[in-house]
């Protein structure tokens, strides 16, 4: 039996280069913490990036990076779905001491059951 909608074969994204690869990521790790998820476009800030920590999950978090506290990305597995559907991959390279935003969706309710 043929399963129909297992994960297919993607389509490669290439991830523009504005960052040159450093010599030694050992030292990177002393000035930069590593964020991994899926780069997208801030929704209105064009010096902004929004990375998604686990796109296809229901709980998910949000990282935004102002662009130039990003040394440099490194390009990641992508993720594909059971529907064949791809999502571009990164780990990204912050500065240390930089001002980033985390955030995740909730649901709002009462905490006590009842």
């Amino acid at each position: 039996m043929t399963v129909s909608n297992f994960p297919k074969p993607f389509e490669k994204f290439e991830i523009q280069a504005y960052y040159k690869k450093p010599k030694d990521i050992r030292e990177m790790k002393k000035t930069h913490v590593s964020f991994t998820g899926s780069p997208q476009k801030h929704p209105y800030d064009p010096n902004r990036v929004v990375l998604i920590a686990d796109p296809y999950s229901t709980n998910t978090t949000y990282y935004e990076f102002v662009k130039d506290d990003i040394t440099y990305v490194e390009e990641q597995p992508s993720l594909v779905n059971l529907e064949g559907d791809s999502i571009l991959m990164a780990k990204v390279w912050v500065k240390k001491r930089s001002i980033a935003v985390r955030s995740s969706a909730f649901i709002v309710d009462d905490t006590v059951g009842g």
